[in-house]
């Protein structure tokens, strides 16, 4: 195992990576700052039917992630793609990314994905309408 001192010495390393991690991801506190910015965001839901239909991003895209290969093309031109998935424990929303990432899109992950966008209070839409779950208090300030 690598001693902390040796590897917080490294700053310019440190710096870099984590430059470049940002430029890729996004968390839903920002994702919802900047919608409601006016910024032109295109939020691309990866998860299954039954998934989406049980709760997404409002205005979100259902692309399923296994459909990506065959359906991407209906991206071409949308801004500032977004792409989620179930939570922390889903890669569903990373894979989805690089498959983008390879075909040229510009893309960013919310990290969290829809777990956490739900447990921040935001909005939610599901088949039964649109709504907001209580705040979790881990997740996010309950004022």
């Amino acid at each position: 195992m690598t001693d902390l001192a040796e590897t917080a010495a490294d700053t310019s390393d440190a710096v870099s990576w984590f430059a470049r991690k940002l430029r890729h991801e996004t968390d839903p506190s920002d994702v919802a700052a900047a919608r409601a910015a006016g910024e032109p965001l295109t939020i691309v839901d990866v998860r299954s039917r039954v998934s989406f239909d049980q709760g997404h991003v409002p205005g979100a895209i259902h692309l399923p992630g296994r459909e990506l290969a065959e359906r991407h093309a209906e991206l071409a031109g949308l801004p500032n793609l977004v792409v989620y998935c179930w939570g922390p424990a889903c890669n569903g929303a990373t894979r989805a990314a690089l498959e983008l990432s390879r075909r040229g899109y510009r893309v960013r992950e919310m990290i969290g994905g829809f777990e956490y966008w739900a447990r921040e209070g935001l909005a939610v839409q599901s088949a039964e309408g649109r709504g907001r779950r209580p705040i979790d208090p881990l997740t996010a300030p309950l004022g």
